[in-house]
């Protein structure tokens, strides 16, 4: 046979690799302190071989990260009562005595209820059950109650008895007795609320399985995943030493462990937020993260045993109308039974519309199996709801962390613009301060000046003799007002 292509990067594989995958030597570069551990899982390199880890090359990442301020961040450091329970006890005493009634009380009262909210006539119920309820006269949550009241063989047999006194039986023994001479009216009322649920129940499996379907699609598509695993992985390998690092993968569920990594210089920040901002800043594109995803929280809501046990209801269910309807075929018609046309045409739509179901259900099984192999896990020992469930968590961590970062950037800007508004006016104030002194020296040199010009004159002498006469009578003026009002103390 012709050789097969060279192995990856050319190298041969590390003790435990597997034969057919060689891995390339990391060229890992070491900070120049202890860092803080990143609590991952390593994925086994024997386990690495048709994975999305065998895409990514983490080297590239440390070209383009500032190791410096990483190594900074995250330094090392010591430091009703029921409805039948409600009926009025008058009721039984309101039956007449001839009346007669060869069923459990309970079980007669509680059908007589179901038989007055139907507000239908035997006859009417009867007709109602052959025609396949043609006129709509028997909505599902009767129907359901009427699955209830089926006459068991104990209550046939007693009024098989008592059947010469039709008229003299009670509401409830009359209708019991009544339907059971419908051939197979157990099973006919089983059909009948089965083609009534059918679309309702298809309409609720549909999504479920759709949603696991498109949420595998969406991790093997997303560019912006794998470009965070990769930066992720970076991280994890410059952060960890030993056995914890030189990886070449990790386990999924350690991307709910990244916030767990707290800064040692700030302990708000965890390595989540630091990650989005690298990402926001170096790696744009993974920013479409939750666009590319968006399937994922609907695919984590998606218990497969519970949607394994819905599709086998619809499975049994159908096969078992299909059985009665090949038994209604072998039977003389009844006058007025429509069972054999009307479920005909609903077993011919049904059917098909199953089978769409089944072959989505298996397609989505199918691509679930491979994106858990994508991401390094086993298949067969995670669910849906929990292989999606970490991305679904991990995305609703991004946003929250996204949001704190959002915060605190508002908050620094506020505090910065308070710091600025509070120097300006600091400086402002200074500038006040400064003017007010260069005005008061201004105006005292003015007066020196004003005072030499006078005594170079000689003014400054006619000046001083003036003001000197004006100042001793003003002098003498406040002597005389003073003597004036000062108070006349008497001698004894």
């Amino acid at each position: 046979p012709p050789p097969g292509p060279p192995p990856l990067g050319g190298i041969l594989p590390p003790p435990g690799a597997p034969l057919g995958l060689a891995l390339k030597k990391k060229n890992i570069p070491q900070p120049t302190n202890a860092l803080k551990s990143f609590n991952w899982s390593k994925l086994p390199e024997n386990k690495l071989e048709g994975t999305v880890w065998t895409e990514i090359d983490d080297t590239k990442v440390f070209k383009i990260l500032d190791l410096e301020d990483l190594e900074r961040t995250f330094s090392a450091y010591q430091r009703q009562q029921k409805e039948a329970d409600a009926i009025d006890d008058t009721l039984s005493s309101k039956l007449k005595v001839k009346e007669l009634s060869v069923i459990d009380g309970r079980r007669a009262q509680n059908c007589n209820i179901l038989l007055s909210r139907l507000k239908l006539s035997n006859d009417e119920i009867k007709q109602a059950i052959l025609t396949m309820d043609e006129q709509e006269d028997l909505p599902k949550d009767m129907l359901e109650q009427l699955l209830k009241f089926v006459p068991e063989k104990s209550d046939i047999d007693l009024l098989e008895e008592h059947k010469h006194e039709l008229d003299r039986m009670a509401k409830a023994d009359r209708f019991l007795f009544e339907m059971s001479r419908i051939n197979h009216y157990q099973q006919r009322l089983q059909s009948l609320y089965f083609k009534k649920k059918f679309a309702e129940r298809v309409a609720e499996v549909k999504p479920k399985v759709e949603a696991i379907r498109s949420g595998s699609e969406e991790l093997f598509r997303s560019s912006a995943l794998k470009q965070l695993l990769e930066v992720v992985l970076a991280f994890g390998n410059y952060m960890n030493k030993g056995q914890r690092g030189n990886a070449y993968g990790f386990k999924i569920s350690s991307l709910n462990k990244i916030a767990d990594t707290k800064s040692s210089i700030d302990k708000n920040i965890t390595l989540l937020h630091y990650l989005i901002t690298i990402v926001e800043n170096k790696y744009p594109k993974v920013l479409n993260l939750n666009e590319e995803l968006r399937d994922i929280p609907h695919a984590a809501k998606v218990n497969m045993t519970e949607l394994d046990k819905e599709i086998s209801t619809l499975r049994s269910g159908l096969k078992a109308v299909e059985l009665e309807l090949e038994y209604q075929k072998s039977q003389p018609p009844q006058p007025g039974d429509k069972f054999v046309s009307v479920v005909s045409q609903f077993i011919t739509v049904a059917s098909f519309s199953f089978s769409d179901v089944e072959d989505l259900l298996a397609e989505a099984k199918d691509l679930f199996t491979k994106a858990v192999k994508h991401f390094g896990e086993e298949a067969g020992k995670i669910q849906p709801d929990e292989f999606f469930g970490i991305f679904d968590q991990f995305l609703q961590a991004v946003s929250e962390a996204k949001q704190e970062n959002e915060n605190m950037r508002r908050k620094k800007e506020e505090e910065e613009r308070r710091a600025r508004m509070e120097a300006q006016l600091k400086e402002q104030r200074e500038r006040e301060r400064k003017m007010r002194k260069a005005k008061e020296n201004s105006e005292e040199g003015g007066e020196f000046d004003d005072l030499v010009s006078a005594l170079r004159s000689g003014e400054v002498f006619d000046k001083d003799l003036s003001k000197l006469k004006r100042n001793r009578k003003r002098i003498t003026n406040q002597m005389t007002d003073s003597s004036r009002e000062r108070p006349v103390t008497k001698l004894n």
